[in-house]
């Protein structure tokens, strides 16, 4: 199964995403994509860590080249997030672009038993941003729409309540 969570940012969509994951397996690993740049991402992500401490996540750190990673066939796989993957990939050192993200995805959907993968929801605050963030968010937003067709499963989340866009939640 293939689920894509999304939401603004503070929506609540990591913690439906998590909670969505245990239900369906009991082997899971949390795929994190941030990268500790700075500070604000470091407090980002020990939130993310005391969010899920006790969950039974196994934790694996990678923030680029997902086509690489090695995982038991048939796993669980919660990817948090595409929007740092894709910053990754497109500005990082070790980054791939775009074309990187793709691979990464199609090698986990070919070995994950179910995959939920948590992305931000871009353009709906009608602001407008350098040619290079707008670049970076058309980008986040054709992915969006490339993983959403092949989903089994896409829920917005907003305010911490599941709107269904797509599927049925069981």
């Amino acid at each position: 199964m293939l689920a894509l969570i999304i939401g603004c940012a503070g929506s609540g969509k990591s913690a439906y995403a998590e909670a969505f994951i245990q239900r369906l397996a009991k082997e899971r690993i949390y795929l994190a994509t941030m990268e500790a740049r700075d500070p604000e991402s470091v407090l980002r992500i020990q939130r993310h860590r005391e969010q899920r401490s006790g969950a039974g996540f196994d934790t694996l750190e990678c923030g680029h080249g997902l086509d690489r990673l090695r995982l038991p066939v048939g796993t669980a796989v919660l990817l948090e997030d595409l929007s740092n993957l894709l910053a990754n990939e497109l500005y990082g050192r070790k980054g791939g672009g775009a074309a990187a993200v793709r691979r990464g995805l199609d090698h986990l959907l070919e070995n994950c038993g179910h995959l939920v993968v948590v992305s931000n929801e871009v353009f709906s605050d009608g602001e407008e941003y350098t040619v290079e963030t707008q670049r970076y968010m058309q980008e986040l937003a054709l992915l969006n729409r490339e993983l959403a067709e092949r989903a089994d499963l896409v829920v917005e989340v907003i305010c911490g309540l599941p709107n269904v866009l797509k599927g049925e939640l069981s």
